[in-house]
C-alpha cells in the first residue's frame, strides 16, 4: 500500500503551522509529533479533512518553492520504492534523502513506511544514525536504515 501526503518545509515553524492548520479546519488533528535528538520538534504530521500533511524543521535552506511543499509517498515495501523512484525519476534527477525531482519540476518524497519505526523517540541514539544514514542516500534503501538502526552503540 502506498499513502501520499503533502511534505511542508519550515524553518522552525512546523508545530506552530500544524496547531494553526488543525485549528483552521472542522475535521483536522495531528497524528504524530517527532523530535530531535535536542529535545525540538523535528516533524509533525497532521490531518486536514481526511488528508494528510508532514511538516518538517529543516531549516533556513528552502522558502516555500517547488522543494519546500512536496508530495510524500510512504511506501511499504522496497520493491515499491525502486519501481515509484524508477518512474518518477525518468526525465527527472535523483535528490538527497529520498527526494527526487522529477521531470515537471516537482520535488517527491519517497520514504519507507517503516521510518517512522526507526525514529521512534524512545532510542535516540538509534534514531541519530538512522538519520545519518538516510541523509547519506539518494534512493532510501530501507536494509541500510535498519541496520544503521540496530548498530550496537559501542
Amino acid at each position: 500500500m502506498q499513502r501520499v501526503s503533502t511534505f511542508l518545509w519550515f524553518d522552525g515553524r512546523a508545530e506552530e503551522a500544524a496547531d494553526h492548520y488543525t485549528g483552521a479546519f472542522a475535521d483536522a488533528k495531528i497524528l504524530d509529533t517527532q523530535r530531535a535528538l535536542d529535545g525540538g520538534v523535528s516533524t509533525v504530521t497532521f490531518e486536514l479533512a481526511g488528508q494528510r500533511y508532514i511538516a518538517y524543521n529543516g531549516g533556513p535552506e528552502l522558502s516555500f518553492t517547488g522543494a519546500a511543499i512536496s508530495p510524500h509517498v510512504e511506501c511499504d515495501t522496497q520493491d515499491e520504492i525502486d519501481t515509484l523512484w524508477a518512474a518518477l525519476t525518468d526525465g527527472g534527477r535523483e535528490g538527497p534523502g529520498g527526494s527526487l525531482t522529477d521531470r515537471f519540476g516537482v520535488t517527491w518524497q519517497i520514504l519507507p513506511t517503516t521510518l517512522r519505526k526507526l525514529l521512534d523517540n524512545s532510542e535516540p541514539e538509534a534514531a541519530g544514525r538512522v538519520l545519518t544514514a538516510l541523509h547519506a542516500m539518494t534512493r532510501i534503501d530501507i536494509q541500510i536504515l535498519i541496520d544503521a538502526h540496530d548498530q550496537p552503540c559501542l
